[in-house]
């Protein structure tokens, strides 16, 4: 069978033989099978979805597309953690730490961000000097020597997941949940963890906008993970306002090291140590999730998971000075404030609107490859259910540049709303699945 009988095959809803994804994979990455051709594979797929056994062997196929990191050759019980994106998600930065000062290990392999959603390479290349371009064998040392360490993806691992993404990215089809599992799955496999928690947002800030498809992809990556030896949880979290009050690489890592040190609570915060209780769960460090959230939490407190934070930093050539003097990271040259016009009380945040803004005076990419401004970003001063006062800044825009700034101000003003009346508290975690 040629690939255009797969083509048809799978346009009229025919289910395909774990080889015959085996050879649309392989032949895709050694370039046999031209971009064209593939874009009508992942359309029939995406209308006419891949079941179970299909998204397992899509899986399989991806992993085998490249090579792996051995971590078996590292003590103690590995965690991976994985988030599907979304503004002012900075988890990882917190919770790295956090699991690691605990002794688990936590080897992570990042992207940067794309559109409105910042990537966790971005945010640690803005400390001066840190390094993300790691060896395999300096990874290793890394992960063995001070339990946590986060590395940009090389050219060799998973290659079908850089393939097929910047190919789904422009047909249409990125929201092919089959394909995210495949994705999000094959990357986790490929570092071989003990265990795995995945952070899958939900909203308009987030690539899935209802809680149904956010819970079929949850469940699918649980699914398919188990059927590879991955022990997976998830939580499902909210995406309709930024997760944390700044969004942009360099204010995001000073807002990480604010709640290293106890300082600042919230949604950044309560995200992160839930999931770092899943991951203790997982390594049986506790017996129920109260118990792992008590221990993350005396982590920051005691102030063992900033220190870990530090070495961390340190380890990868960062300057940990940081950690004391956040003045030492990239700052904007200049501040825009943004104000309601009217008294009362914040009902929206608008994820994706205040995400697009931070993008458009520079902390994100609007094409792939493009500069960013590690400086520049977005400061909340409000978020959803507090009371704002007319003229009283709402929002702060950090910038360099004028020449997007009234567009950045414009999308500011369009992502708040103000109303008389209190509204009803929005729902942080909103499912758990494990």
């Amino acid at each position: 069978m040629d690939f255009l009988d797969i083509i048809i095959k799978k346009r009229n809803g025919e289910r395909l033989t774990p080889e015959q994804i085996d050879r649309v994979i392989s032949n895709y990455v050694d370039g046999s099978i031209p971009d064209y051709q593939m874009s009508a594979f992942l359309m029939a797929s995406y209308f006419n979805n891949l079941d179970r056994e299909e998204t397992a062997g899509l899986t399989r196929s991806m992993v085998n597309s490249g090579s792996r990191v051995d971590l078996s050759g590292v003590p103690g019980f590995k965690v991976d953690k994985h988030s599907t994106g979304g503004v002012g998600d900075s988890v990882s930065l917190i919770l790295a730490p956090v699991v690691a000062s605990l002794g688990l290990k936590i080897g992570k392999l990042s992207g940067r961000g794309l559109g409105h959603t910042g990537g966790t390479i971005d945010k640690l290349q803005s400390i001066p000097g840190f390094r993300t371009n790691l060896s395999r064998e300096e990874f290793i040392s890394a992960v063995d020597k001070v339990g946590v360490a986060i590395m940009e993806h090389t050219q060799d691992l998973v290659p079908a997941d850089r393939k097929l993404y910047a190919l789904r990215d422009v047909t249409g089809t990125i929201e092919s949940i089959p394909f995210i599992i495949g994705s999000i799955i094959s990357k986790k496999v490929v570092c071989d963890p003990d265990g795995v928690v995945l952070d899958v947002k939900v909203g308009n800030g987030a690539f899935m906008k209802d809680m149904e498809r956010a819970n079929e992809l949850a469940v699918g990556c649980k699914d398919i993970g188990g059927q590879f030896g991955l022990s997976v949880s998830a939580l499902i979290t909210d995406m309709n306002q930024p997760l944390a009050n700044s969004i942009g690489n360099a204010l995001e890592v000073d807002e990480v090291i604010e709640v290293l040190k106890d300082r600042v609570a919230g949604d950044l915060r309560e995200v992160s140590v839930n999931l770092a209780a899943e991951l203790l769960l997982q390594a049986d460090q506790v017996d129920s999730l109260d118990e792992g959230l008590g221990k993350a939490r005396e982590q920051i407190r005691s102030g063992a998971a900033l220190e870990k934070f530090r070495q961390f930093v340190e380890n990868q050539s960062g300057n940990p000075k940081i950690v004391d003097d956040p003045d030492l990271l990239p700052q904007a040259g200049a501040k825009q404030s943004v104000s309601p016009s009217e008294s009362g009380y914040l009902h929206k945040l608008e994820a994706f609107k205040i995400g697009q803004a931070a993008s458009l005076v520079g902390a994100g990419r609007r094409e792939k490859g493009a500069k960013i401004d590690p400086a520049v970003g977005i400061k909340l001063e409000r978020r959803v259910g507090d009371e704002v006062v007319a003229g009283e800044p709402v929002v702060w825009i950090h910038y360099n540049d004028r020449a997007d700034l009234e567009g950045a101000v414009k999308l500011v003003k369009d992502a708040f709303h103000v109303e008389p009346s209190s509204p009803e508290a929005p729902t942080l975690i909103k499912n758990r699945i494990c």
